[in-house]
């Protein structure tokens, strides 16, 4: 990592006397982690430079972690954040249409979209053929602290950027923009509607995420089926009326039905489970299989008769962000949600917050600036 001379931001925009700023640098499974000082940007037009309050340490984090997913090198994990404007250059429009100053409290998607390609004009920003994404990029001259495991996050062009009140505590916010996002865009998808019967399978953070916005939204039976009773208590919490194993989640379907089906834990048979058990003119949301798997099977002819629609959801646009958002802070489970995100570590600390990650005791771990 070459170092430029300092620029104007690093010394006088931010008000930091050195321009630098830690960052915990990723090198790969067999090197890990080291907490670098480095140099901070100077923004060119359309650039933000955010100050992360709280970052939370997603699944796909501990797979690139773990060496089960690829990831440019080396590179600033964390893609769940929220942080407070630094710096502007030039112009900048949040997803409110009004300009994006400093001080105010935001959040971000978790890539870039150019608005221009034929993906971003058809509606899946999240596609862009010139996506960048957070946490998900190796480093360069100009962006080094491209993920949330830092003291700052610099947001380059085409990032969207939404507004977070300050009454949402910094726990309850940060996984806006990968797990509450990432729900808001699969129920779009799936056009769940006000007294929908929704099945969700996998009541992980985005499982419980989906039970408490399927409610949101005014669904008149909610089904949670997890193979961990724990998760499905708490998935009660959160609004579900009915509770099952996978064993027994076709009794509790031809109970109380399956307009519309989420699919969150990219589990095989779930996604076999989800495919067969949704009802007559339903959706699936096949939301979880995020890696390669083994196939699963239907038969056309009742997909053909029973009108079934299937869709796939993955990541989201900017609107969905703000909807998130917006979701976060109307939720009367707001408490509930604060309560998935019970530790966090200083930044020094990355080691002991992935490790505490690892064990799974609770939904996310936080990393904060030291």
């Amino acid at each position: 990592m070459t170092e430029p001379s300092s620029g104007a931001l690093g010394l006088r925009e931010t008000g930091r006397e050195t321009g630098r700023a830690a960052a915990a640098v990723w090198a790969g499974p067999e090197s890990g982690f080291s907490v670098e000082e480095l140099p901070l940007p100077e923004l060119s037009p359309g650039e933000v430079l955010v100050r992360i309050e709280l970052a939370t340490i997603c699944g796909s984090d501990l797979h690139t972690i773990n060496g089960d997913r690829p990831t440019p090198l080396p590179t600033v994990l964390g893609h769940e954040a929220v942080g407070f404007v630094e710096a502007v250059g030039g112009t900048v429009t949040g997803a409110d249409g009004r300009p994006v100053v400093p001080g105010q409290r935001v959040t971000w998607t978790i890539g870039t979209s150019c608005g221009a390609c034929r993906r971003c004009r058809r509606g899946v920003p999240q596609k862009c053929e010139g996506v960048r994404k957070y946490g998900h990029e190796a480093i360069t001259g100009h962006w080094r602290f491209n993920g949330g495991f830092a003291s700052y996050c610099h947001l380059v062009e085409g990032t969207g950027l939404v507004v977070v009140p300050d009454s949402l505590p910094a726990g309850v916010v940060a996984p806006a923009n990968c797990a509450t996002a990432t729900v808001v865009c699969a129920a779009r998808r799936a056009e769940l509607t006000a007294g929908d019967a929704v099945v969700v399978i996998g009541c992980g953070m985005l499982g419980l995420t989906a039970v408490a916005y399927a409610r949101d939204l005014g669904a008149e039976h909610v089904i949670a089926c997890d193979v961990d009773a724990g998760r499905r208590e708490l998935a009660r919490e959160f609004g579900a009326d009915v509770i099952c194993s996978p064993e027994t989640l076709v009794p509790a379907v031809e109970q109380a039905g399956a307009d519309v089906v989420f699919e969150l834990s990219g589990n095989d048979r779930a996604v076999q489970s989800a495919v067969d058990i949704v009802g007559l003119d339903g959706r699936v949301a096949l939301v979880g299989s995020v890696s390669p798997g083994p196939r699963v099977s239907f038969e056309p002819n009742t997909f053909v008769r029973n009108l079934t629609r299937v869709v796939g959801s993955h990541n989201y646009a900017v609107a969905d962000l703000a909807e998130a958002v917006d979701f976060l802070g109307r939720t009367p489970r707001q408490e509930l949600f604060a309560a998935l995100v019970p530790d966090s570590y200083p930044l020094s600390e990355i080691d002991a917050a992935v490790a505490a990650a690892r064990t799974g005791a609770a939904p996310r771990i936080a990393v904060r600036a030291d």
